[in-house]
């Protein structure tokens, strides 16, 4: 394995032992060896509870786990045994100076404890993921439903809470553990001393809600967010759809923004006579945020009477942002993908030949391309005999 840093992997020659499952742990561990760690992620024998989580192949193989485990070793063990047990606290307190790091969202574990693995090695790092920060378990989606995004998620006269898809704690949470766990070896790289990281998922979305002002707002003024549907906070945003059905996400953050939208679609005369009669200035977002509706009302009939592709060659002329909504099929074929070297082709086994991420930054116009996944166990016997 590389053991000498580099622009692109500077966690070259840190060993990480990942004992996980779902999302944030292993993408923790997949960001830090796409940084260049050696990143072991130790399994039950047979698997983890998200072995096979879906998507599947029509095999039956997880395209889930293949693509949050890429670029590790993975070790499986009899973890109800004491050897076993005993196995994996020597796999992370004896890997050499560089070692000694435990990333975990598997709480209880008597061959995880802080002062058993200490008493082996004082320098240990372990950061542990819990679900909140009293140690009760949570999930994403519990999270979520408790932090109140999903009262403002969904059309303006929806009644019933609606979660996103996208499980953004877990995401945030992973990213949060990658960068908690680079700090704390360049503290202990300048200290010789270890760190007990306790990273909560809750903790992360309330971090997130009051970094963004959601708790803020209501605690100074007593006000509810409101349900928008596709509309945007405080800005003008709107959708829009085409004459053949095809459908624009469409912003106006800054006033050229706005004022080329209202000559794009020849509403300028209006909106100016609209202005004139509320009294307001449609320079200011907030205005423009508020009168949201009747604005969408004058844009909306330009975009009906037009094809998608005149839509967009319209848009593209113009300083005004916007994007064509696009699904997850458009999406593979098309050269946001295909030409982007953030992606490389990638043999997986057990699942396939396809275009895979590597790290999404690039460090002097490199990226780092993506190694696959382990099959599960594959490195047990040469990690032992390391």
């Amino acid at each position: 394995m590389t053991t000498a840093p580099s622009p692109t992997q500077p966690l070259a020659g840190v060993r990480i032992v990942e004992i996980s499952s779902f999302v944030a742990a292993p993408l923790a561990g997949m960001t830090l060896a796409q940084l260049g760690a050696d990143v072991v992620r130790v399994d039950p024998i047979g698997g983890a509870a998200d072995c096979h989580r879906w998507p599947l192949t029509d095999a039956g193989e997880s395209i889930y786990w293949a693509g949050l485990n890429k670029g590790k070793r993975s070790v499986t063990v009899d973890l109800r045994s004491p050897d076993g047990r005993q196995l994996v606290a020597r796999l992370i307190t004896e890997s050499g100076p560089a070692g000694g790091i435990l990333l975990t969202n598997t709480a209880g574990r008597e061959e995880l404890d802080w002062d058993a693995l200490t008493a082996r090695r004082p320098d240990l790092i372990r950061l542990e993921i819990l679900g909140r920060a009293d140690g009760t378990a949570a999930v994403d989606y519990t999270v979520n439903a408790a932090t109140g995004f999903p009262l403002v998620t969904g059309p303006a006269d929806h009644d019933s809470p609606v979660n996103h898809v996208l499980p953004a704690w877990d995401l945030l949470c992973g990213i949060y553990a990658a960068l908690a766990i680079t700090a704390a070896v360049r503290h202990r790289d300048a200290t010789g001393e270890g760190s007990r990281i306790a990273l909560p998922l809750d903790d992360v979305a309330l971090a997130t809600a009051g970094n963004l002002g959601f708790l803020a707002e209501a605690a100074l003024t007593g006000r509810e967010r409101p349900r928008l549907g596709n509309a945007l906070y405080g800005q003008y945003g709107q959708h829009f759809t085409s004459a053949d059905g095809v459908s624009f996400m469409v912003v106006a953050l800054t006033p050229r923004h706005f004022r080329d939208l209202t000559e794009l679609t020849g509403t300028a005369a209006p909106v100016a006579a609209l202005a004139t009669a509320l009294g307001v200035d449609f320079t200011d977002e907030g205005t423009r945020y508020r009168y949201r509706d009747v604005l969408t009302g004058l844009f909306a009939p330009w975009f009906q009477d037009r094809t998608g592709m005149e839509v967009a060659t319209a848009l593209a002329g113009t300083s005004v942002l916007w994007e064509r909504y696009r699904s997850f099929a458009d999406l593979v074929t098309e050269p946001r993908v295909t030409e982007n070297p953030l992606f490389t082709p990638l043999r997986q086994p057990g699942i396939g030949d396809y275009l895979a991420p590597g790290a999404p930054m690039s460090v002097n116009g490199v990226h780092v391309p993506a190694r696959p996944a382990p099959r599960l166990g594959e490195h047990t016997e040469s990690i032992l005999r390391e």
